[in-house]
């Protein structure tokens, strides 16, 4: 499985952006799918994910403004963001696992996320 994150940029407060992570390869062996962060200076985090169910867990800090989808036909899995706030800003990255019991899990290589104030 590989993963192609886009849609990052550069927002002002207040804005939405729309991030996309195309999975190619054995997509329809994909279970949990999810978006992570990291600022600089500060680790990896949680941002929201996504089973195949389409169950989907928030951070705290994005309940209410962000939303994670997915379409599994397509490999695709989305985060739209609105209100964005200078705190969102971060290299965005997008996960998505395999298997049950032994779990491969794979990244895509991030991308850019800047909220200016």
């Amino acid at each position: 499985v590989q993963l192609q994150a886009s849609g990052g940029g550069l927002v002002q407060t207040g804005g939405s952006l729309r991030l996309s992570c195309a999975a190619s390869g054995s997509i329809f062996r994909i279970n949990g799918m999810g978006w992570y962060r990291q600022a600089p200076g500060k680790q990896r985090e949680l941002v929201a994910v996504i089973t195949r169910g389409g169950s989907t867990n928030y951070a705290d800090s994005v309940k209410g403004r962000f939303t994670i989808s997915r379409d599994n036909a397509k490999g695709m899995m989305y985060l739209q963001m609105n209100s964005l706030k200078p705190e969102d800003t971060a290299v965005y990255y997008c996960k998505a696992e395999t298997g049950l019991v032994a779990v491969t899990t794979y990244w895509g290589q991030g991308t850019q996320v800047t909220v200016s104030s």
